[in-house]
């Protein structure tokens, strides 16, 4: 007999006869010798009732066994008398196919802190709120790529180990085959390492993007980076997943669409196709969240420039914890005021100083601004970063310069400007934060499956 799932159980039709289904026991009691489960098997937030009356082979194996419990179950899908239920199972044979122990099988009834849940990631999907999100994460990384698959976009994959800095920061972790202990004393031991040359887990896929774009046209990488910043916020983790597509003949105002279309179109999908987790969320996580994704879709969002956005944090009488001054980056507090309180609705900030982005962005004709632009959301801030690239050959070497960087390790970046150059732009999506935002979530680290924070790799 063929396995159904608990989510094709509950949308039948009609009753059906001869049924099977495996999942994990949620729940467990008993009344006069009847065995009542609820079975879930993570195709759904919603558990199916089984009815287990004495007599029924298997039964016994249930003895002493609960929540946690892996089990097989037959019998037939019929209507439930039981309130606020379409169907239940009417059990022929249940089979014990893995026990929980009671006494130290974590996950009982009571209602654990995500504190409590992320020492046990291995376990935490299990529950209503991580299944939910789980089933959300999956089904918006389908998005991604259903976005770009139909716009005609090509999905290439780039290095995770890479030999250059792509943001400039110094916050990359080291990939080394040498005794940590003895590793890169000197530059001599460079030389005596599996490649030859200093190698770090990559921050992004962008350059390498670059020189794709400049072949294939438009292209998009979606994979994991990487960041040593020994940070413990609740936004930053050392290893989360990116979008980053790049687009050849288009400039900054083509990657602003293209921005604001793509942060539309996945929480769009997102609100179509995982209604039910959604609505856990919206219950007991954020009841905000349902208006604050419609105003995501029902608007365009506001565009202004860096300067233009200091203006307003200047003459709004509120006093932040960070200064607010030409030249500094914009901080979580600033990004928020402006989305939240001021403008109330989803934005765009472009044109930075020159002086706080990366060597790679296109400089603006006031030779002290850059093509650049950031989407901020509600309550996250910042969900993405982008830019129009740097194609001149002579500006982008003034800025290697500037940026204290090597011709040498930045050769081939530089021949895509000596060899049919063309404008071109990008961006890339946090994607764990374009959850955090779905899902009003506030903890990266409850966000993705295995988190990789400072002092944290268990798994």
């Amino acid at each position: 007999m063929k396995r159904t799932r608990v989510k094709q159980a509950l949308n039948a039709e009609a009753p059906v006869e001869g049924i099977m289904l495996k999942g994990w026991v949620r729940t467990k009691r008993e009344s006069k010798g009847v065995v009542f489960l609820e079975l879930n098997d993570g195709s759904c937030r919603t558990n199916l009732q089984i009815v287990v009356d004495p007599g029924v082979a298997g039964i016994d194996s249930l003895d002493g066994t609960g929540t946690g419990a892996a089990i097989k179950v037959t019998g037939n899908l019929q209507a439930s008398p039981g309130k606020g239920q379409k169907w239940e199972v009417q059990a022929e044979q249940v089979e014990l196919i893995g026990s929980a122990d009671q006494e130290s099988y974590p996950l009982q009834k009571k209602r654990h802190s995500d504190e409590f849940l992320r020492g046990i990631a291995h376990l935490r999907p299990r529950t209503n709120k991580y299944g939910a999100m789980n089933r959300i994460r999956s089904e918006l990384s389908f998005a991604v790529h259903q976005y770009f698959r139909e716009r005609g976009f090509y999905y290439i994959h780039t290095p995770i180990i890479t030999g250059s800095d792509c943001e400039g920061a110094g916050d990359m972790f080291v990939v080394t085959a040498l005794d940590p202990d003895k590793a890169w004393k000197s530059p001599a031991e460079f030389g005596r390492d599996f490649f030859g040359k200093k190698a770090h887990l990559t921050v992004s896929g962008q350059l390498p993007a670059e020189s794709m774009a400049c072949a294939l046209g438009d292209v998009y990488t979606f994979g994991p980076t990487f960041r040593a910043e020994n940070s413990n916020t609740s936004k930053h983790a050392a290893e989360f997943w990116m979008v980053e597509p790049e687009v050849a003949f288009a400039d900054l105002q083509d990657i602003m669409e293209m921005a604001q279309g793509f942060v539309q179109a996945l929480t769009g999908h997102v609100k179509k196709y995982c209604s039910q987790d959604l609505e856990l969320f919206s219950r007991f996580v954020d009841q905000g969240l349902e208006d604050r994704l419609d105003s995501v879709l029902s608007q365009p969002f506001e565009r202004i420039s860096y300067t233009r956005a200091l203006e307003v944090l200047q003459d709004c009488g509120r006093t932040f914890e960070y200064p607010v001054q030409w030249g500094l980056d914009l901080q979580t507090e600033h990004e928020r005021f402006l989305c939240e309180e001021h403008f109330h609705k989803p934005l765009i900030v472009h044109d930075y100083p020159a002086g706080i982005k990366p060597f790679y962005m296109r400089v603006n004709d006031d030779s002290s601004t850059v093509a650049a632009m950031d989407v901020l959301l509600p309550r996250v801030g910042e969900i993405i970063g982008g830019s129009q690239r740097e194609e001149r050959l002579e500006v982008l070497d003034r800025r290697i310069q500037e940026a204290g960087l090597s011709f040498d390790e930045y050769w081939w970046y530089r021949d895509l400007r000596r060899f049919g150059s063309v404008p071109h732009a990008g961006f890339g999506l946090g994607f764990e934060r374009l959850l955090m935002f779905i899902t009003g979530v506030s903890n990266i680290r409850d966000v993705i499956p295995f988190p990789r924070t400072p002092n944290m790799l268990e798994f």
